[in-house]
């Protein structure tokens, strides 16, 4: 391919990804949906404050007593996510609809689940929002050793894309993904909710390691999909395929370095003990 024919093709591929973004009306005059500057002053402040003011603020004080509220919120994600899993299933026609498009997606106008399902893709969005307080009961409990990279970025960056995916791009072949990470959430919320009720309940918490595999195998799933997809040449919108591939592959290594740091390490360290005994 010569220097020509590749810059002819890149600008193609371009205006392709230009040619795909979908505005909607409807959906720019939801809570958050007008405009990128809120989205991003939310993700600019959740960054300053865990990052730099809520570590100095607690530097000299003493971990604040959340149980109740720690309580409250996990049970709370916990049905958010449950009611997203069952939106596919509940809503009259979805299930039957999603299967039939998934490779052929009709459209805003010929499409009769178009605004419910980017009604749905707007709670899955907010819910995104919600998740930011995590790294915020962090940083208030004291617990600056779990302000990982991998811990920041995949919460801003979640709020960031499915925004986006919101704003410009839209459609069914997102539900699979989207119901995926919803259920992977409710497993989570759970483990993080009997967590909280304290040392009488951690000590039966054996399947946390089990947490971050179910992570890992939503991440290969998501690429799986959109291979597919590709594969057989479904109407899958480029500018979709490419970041829900590119960014599933970045979670992929980053959780498989978290899990062989966390788990594998232990593991190691039981070894040695052992031997040592």
């Amino acid at each position: 391919m010569t220097q020509v024919q590749r810059g002819s093709w890149i600008q193609e591929k371009i205006d392709l990804i230009k040619s795909e973004i979908v505005r909607d009306d409807v959906v720019d005059g939801w809570f958050l949906m007008g405009s990128v500057w809120p989205i991003a002053a939310i993700i600019s402040v959740y960054l300053i404050f865990v990052l730099k003011v809520g570590p100095k603020f607690m530097e000299k004080r003493k971990p604040l007593e959340m149980k109740g509220i720690m309580l409250a919120y996990n049970l709370f994600q916990v049905f958010q996510n449950g009611w997203l899993v069952w939106l596919l299933f509940s809503y009259p026609g979805s299930m039957t609809y999603t299967a039939k498009h998934i490779c052929t997606p009709l459209g805003r106008n010929n499409n009769p689940f178009f605004i419910p399902i980017c009604a749905g893709s707007w709670h899955f969005f907010m819910s995104k929002v919600y998740d930011l307080l995590d790294t915020v009961f962090f940083v208030l409990r004291k617990k600056q050793s779990h302000v990982t990279f991998l811990h920041v970025y995949h919460h801003a960056n979640m709020v960031l894309a499915s925004w986006a995916y919101l704003k410009y791009m839209k459609g069914e072949q997102a539900v699979f993904i989207g119901v995926l990470n919803a259920f992977v959430h409710v497993v989570m919320y759970s483990y993080y909710f009997l967590s909280a009720l304290g040392p009488s309940v951690q000590k039966y918490l054996w399947w946390k390691k089990y947490i971050t595999k179910l992570q890992i195998t939503q991440f290969v799933m998501i690429i799986t999909f959109v291979s597919v997809l590709l594969w057989f040449n479904c109407k899958i919108l480029l500018s979709y395929a490419l970041y829900a591939s590119v960014n599933a592959f970045i979670f992929l290594i980053l959780f498989l370095n978290f899990y062989a740091k966390t788990y594998n390490k232990k593991r190691e360290v039981r070894t040695t003990e052992d031997k040592n005994k």
